[in-house]
């Protein structure tokens, strides 16, 4: 609910002269999540000059409350609507609704939870002979040799979009890049992603995507008349670019906290059930998607401070998550966390609220059941490294060791 725009009783936001896409904070983000937490509901940061949220419920506010916090400027640190920084908005995520409305109504038909059931034994089988293949080897890396591994194979055939490793990263890369400041990592992706822009422009149209997919739901969904033309592929468009990365991530962190942690390994063999909530918790814990940003429609407040109209303000996901104020004992992973499913806030929430989660979950239940049937103990063969990239936070490098069941 709008806060009413008394001026003299909203205040200014702190400000925070610090880079949250510095080199440092890209690398460790926990002492800038504290220090944004600490300084109050809404903080400015003056390196870029726009608002930020990291308490819980300012971020939920914010990604629920359409009607003054837009994503039609784009959910980057860029506004695409103006000059200079200008591209075409996903139609999926940059707009409100009601136009968002009728578009997510005939996606999420298409995302039925009957047809993603469909998918349960194809990722189940796929996970299983990967987690033999690990098993055996005693040693690999979670992060290529798992968590992109299995994504990269089981997520193309739900989908419907070839997705070869080299070409799927670099894309992924870019776009999440892309989100931040024009700085290095901006740049350096934009290069490394442009001898593949025309092949991942071409595979998301309907000429190369495989039959009984998603991809092809969607076209046949433009066909009758329920999308407008060209719009499918732009919604293929953000599939790919939000269910390969986050995901990968978001298994490999699991991987990671749960290698750390043997007495929470042994939980989970004891019930395997629970890889379920080891997921949920592992993206609560560290949320692949460090920030999004909405556009203020008008001046409003937000937890008493002032807001002009038009200014961006990110929400810290993974600030939000590890809010004392919401989870006691934040930065402690915990399988057995009570209700932590539904209530983090790394998949969103309200009309914007990700839309491949079912998928994502899936995925992630399938492989880490399969290690854990597969796999006596996990632990670390050595330390993990993680990509600097503006917009998430993943593990460039996993070294695990597992013993046979």
């Amino acid at each position: 609910m709008a806060e009413t725009l008394d001026r003299e009783a909203l205040r200014e936001a702190p400000v925070l002269d610090i880079d949250p896409y510095s080199d440092a904070v890209l690398a460790d983000p926990y002492p800038f999540h504290q220090m944004l937490r600490d300084a109050g509901p809404v903080a400015f940061i003056q390196p870029h000059g726009v608002y930020a949220v990291g308490r819980h419920e300012e971020a939920k506010t914010v990604l629920a409350d359409y009607a003054r916090f837009s994503n039609a400027a784009g959910i980057g640190i860029q506004d695409i609507r103006k000059p200079g920084d200008f591209r075409v908005p996903s139609r999926l995520l940059e707009v409100d609704p009601p136009d968002h409305t009728r578009v997510r109504s005939v996606v999420m038909r298409v995302l039925s939870p009957l047809v993603i059931r469909r998918w349960r034994e194809g990722f189940d089988a796929k996970a299983d002979v990967l987690a033999a293949q690990l098993v055996a080897r005693g040693e690999f890396n979670g992060v290529d040799d798992c968590a992109e591994a299995f994504v990269l194979q089981a997520f193309p055939a739900a989908v419907g979009v070839r997705l070869p490793r080299t070409e799927t990263l670099a894309i992924g890369e870019m776009r999440f890049n892309q989100s931040g400041p024009k700085n290095a990592l901006y740049e350096r992706a934009m290069a490394n992603a442009q001898p593949y822009l025309a092949w991942f422009e071409e595979s998301v149209q309907r000429r190369n995507v495989t039959p009984g997919s998603i991809a092809e739901l969607l076209f046949q969904a433009e066909d009758a008349g329920e999308l407008e033309a060209g719009l499918a592929s732009n919604i293929v468009r953000s599939f790919v670019g939000g269910g390969t990365d986050s995901t990968i991530a978001g298994i490999g962190f699991a991987l990671n906290q749960l290698a750390r942690h043997p007495a929470q390994w042994a939980r989970l063999r004891a019930e395997p059930a629970k890889v379920k909530t080891a997921f949920e918790e592992a993206i609560r814990f560290e949320s692949p998607f460090q920030v999004t940003y909405r556009t203020t429609v008008a001046e409003t407040g937000l937890g008493g401070c002032r807001i002009p109209a038009d200014a961006k303000v990110g929400v810290y996901f993974g600030a939000a998550n590890r809010d004392p104020r919401r989870w006691p004992e934040p930065d402690r992973f915990d399988v057995d966390r009570p209700q932590v499913a539904g209530s983090h806030l790394a998949l969103g929430t309200g009309v914007h609220a990700c839309i491949g989660q079912m998928i994502a979950r899936l995925e992630a239940e399938a492989l880490l059941g399969a290690l854990v049937r597969q796999a006596r103990t996990l632990t670390l063969a050595g330390e993990a490294e993680y990509r600097p990239i503006n917009q998430m936070r993943t593990l460039d490098r996993l070294p695990l060791r597992v013993e046979p069941a």
